[in-house]
């Protein structure tokens, strides 16, 4: 996990239908930064499924999710297609394993959402919060810089 995540009090819990939950099971809220927790914290926690990230604009993260872009362990080539427009950052598997969440550091104006055919494209980086998921090996421990436009040319 990047230190750049990790040394933010940013963290909350999940449940089952991925309510985002403070470290004591009560739930939390992606606009109220009195719900959520320091890394050490949310990780030792036993409420809830997993962690999550809290995603602020001031912080200047955006997080590119990629769902249903694995499949029988391989990237989809409209996946492929993305990761290799776009420069080596943190990435990992989505809870489910077949999505992939790709972490920048960068700004967009709103998040978006887009579906295509099979391609399922999100796009956030404020008053959200991602599961955070295993990372994918060989993938940076760091976070890019999201290219200007960037976001524009995947949509």
């Amino acid at each position: 996990m990047p230190d750049e995540l990790t040394e933010r009090a940013r963290w909350v819990r999940y449940s089952s239908r991925k309510v985002p939950l403070r470290v004591d099971g009560r739930f939390a809220a992606v606009n109220d930064p009195s719900s959520w927790s320091d890394y050490a914290t949310a990780s030792r926690s036993s409420a809830g499924q997993g962690v999550g990230f809290v995603l602020t604009a001031s912080d200047g993260f955006v997080v590119v999710d990629l769902d249903h872009a694995v499949k029988a362990g391989r990237v989809l080539p409209w996946a492929q297609r993305i990761l290799d427009a776009l420069p080596p950052t943190y990435m990992e598997r989505g809870r489910s394993g077949t999505g992939l969440h790709l972490w920048f550091r960068g700004n967009v104006a709103a998040g978006r959402r887009i579906r295509r055919g099979e391609e399922a494209i999100e796009v956030y980086a404020d008053r959200r919060y991602i599961i955070v998921g295993d990372r994918v090996p060989g993938t940076p421990l760091s976070l890019a810089e999201l290219p200007e436009g960037a976001v524009e040319q995947l949509l």
